[in-house]
């Protein structure tokens, strides 16, 4: 594939509205390096202009009854459905996950969210008597939304249909190393007859776009994803103007192995939910507890996992792990296991030296047995490494699955789901899965400390884009 895609225009007010500047971002696909698209670098005033749609607009939305709403998200899906193919075939190339797992993961995620975000609404307790007081929940207003690369269409599900369905209008900027599927999914949008101003796409950079919608004062929101470092930013810039802000940061999740845990099936799970996506998810189970006593079984264990995951282009079938994003991110892992193995690393399998791969920013599934306080346990790589931290009893393993600044994700595998729960409620962290429990979209997702604040999925992200508002009535007279 050689052809390149030129998309000249920003959607915002309803439109294609050709881009001021003549700068472009260059989108390259991560198993060929080639140049597969390129879309505007938006401008301040460009962004100013999707605010200000995104303000005019929402009096007249907010308004309509749910159930139009809800009808328009329902035609969102559809859409997302109907254009599956085309979806995960740029995903797979844009962030390399391979495109079999690309449609069922990246792209029929999104699609039942959209669905799943219109029954919520239609279900929702709008309004409730408590006392003399009618308490009432009302769109938050116009949500400038910032969304990531590693998992594009998701990310930006999450928060545009569920703000748009409470009654929120929206300004997104997608992530400017994979926007090509924000493009279709704003033709999808405007297919769909969603009114002007509803829905704001401006492509763009994080200081010039991203921090119009952190600091603009029609902006009541910001819903962000991505470094914590960036989310640091802009929590300071939206404190400015007191907007309310959901952050969805980074992690680094422990998978606790208890000694009477069934081992081979911890390990397997545990190397699965590092390496999906090619371990470019925040909330991946990057360190592996295991019991002291029971390292060297399990890194014959990991060893035969891991020489199973197949590496290969994101556009073959039979690749189980794809490229990694850009060559900045490959740099940037191959940095990190450098850095482990100057520490005193175990190698136990992969390393520093890429793969014999012609093109793509491939980085050989790597499993490094280190110790709880070298950098690569503290560290997000956000690649297809795994530590293995050997502790030797439950009081350091908890211990260390708390040492890190961040609480996104985790694991604990034991001999019963009882006692698994028990150390997964002295866990900081906000989701944990017991013994291999499968992700559920309707529970919140969401960290604790500095993975962020603010819950996405199902009704618990659908009531982030809400307030609360209170009638006082006279009490009637008996």
């Amino acid at each position: 594939m050689t052809n390149t895609t030129v998309y000249p225009s920003h959607y915002i007010n309803g439109q294609w509205v050709k881009a001021t500047s003549s700068e472009t971002l260059p989108v390259h696909d991560s198993s060929t390096e080639e140049l597969m698209a390129t879309v505007p670098s938006g401008t301040a005033a460009e962004a100013e202009a999707a605010v200000l749609a995104a303000r005019k607009a929402f009096d007249s939305w907010s308004a309509l009854p749910v159930e139009t709403r809800a009808a328009y998200i329902d035609k969102v899906a559809a859409g997302v459905k109907a254009r599956t193919e085309e979806l995960a075939v740029a995903i797979a190339r844009e962030v390399g996950m391979p495109l079999k797992m690309a449609r069922a993961v990246q792209v029929g995620g999104p699609a039942w969210h959209w669905g799943n975000f219109a029954k919520i609404a239609r279900n929702f307790e709008w309004e409730k008597k408590v006392g003399n007081s009618l308490v009432v929940r009302e769109a938050i207003g116009v949500v400038g939304c910032i969304t990531p690369w590693n998992f594009p269409l998701s990310q930006i599900t999450l928060k545009i249909a569920p703000a748009m369905v409470a009654g929120c209008t929206v300004v997104l900027k997608p992530s400017e190393i994979a926007p090509v599927n924000a493009m279709i999914l704003a033709e999808i949008i405007h297919e769909a007859g969603i009114p002007a101003g509803v829905f704001n796409l401006v492509n763009g950079s994080g200081p010039e776009v991203g921090e119009v919608l952190a600091t603009h004062p029609e902006v009541d929101m910001v819903s962000f994803t991505g470094s914590t470092r960036a989310g640091k930013r802009v929590s300071e810039l939206a404190s400015q103007t007191v907007k309310r802000v959901a952050l969805e940061l980074g992690g680094k999740s422990a998978s606790l192995i208890l000694e009477d845990a069934n081992l081979e099936a911890a390990v397997k799970g545990t190397i699965g939910a590092c390496m999906l996506n090619s371990g470019q998810t925040c909330s991946a189970h990057t360190r592996m507890l295991v019991p002291a006593s029971r390292y060297e079984e399990a890194k014959a264990l990991a060893q035969a996992t891991i020489a199973k995951f197949g590496i290969g282009p994101s556009l073959e079938e039979t690749s189980k792990l794809g490229p990694l994003v850009s060559a900045a991110q490959r740099d940037r892992v191959l940095g990190f296991i450098k850095t482990g193995i100057d520490e005193g690393a175990d190698v136990i399998a992969g390393g520093a030296e890429p793969p014999k791969m012609d093109k793509g920013y491939f980085v050989q599934p790597t499993i490094l047995g280190i110790k709880p306080t070298d950098t690569l346990a503290q560290e997000e790589i956000f690649g297809p490494v795994l530590v293995v931290i050997p502790y030797k009893d439950e009081e350091e393993a908890v211990a260390i699955a708390n040492s890190t600044i961040y609480g996104l994700g985790g694991a604990v595998w034991g001999g019963s789901d009882e006692r698994a729960i028990q150390v997964a409620r002295r866990m900081r962290t906000g989701q944990v899965d017991i013994n291999g429990g499968p992700f559920n979209a309707n529970a919140p997702f969401g960290g604790y400390k500095q993975s962020g604040n603010g819950r996405e999925n199902g009704v618990y992200g659908f009531e982030e884009f809400l307030e609360f508002k209170s009638l006082q009535l006279k009490p009637v007279a008996v």
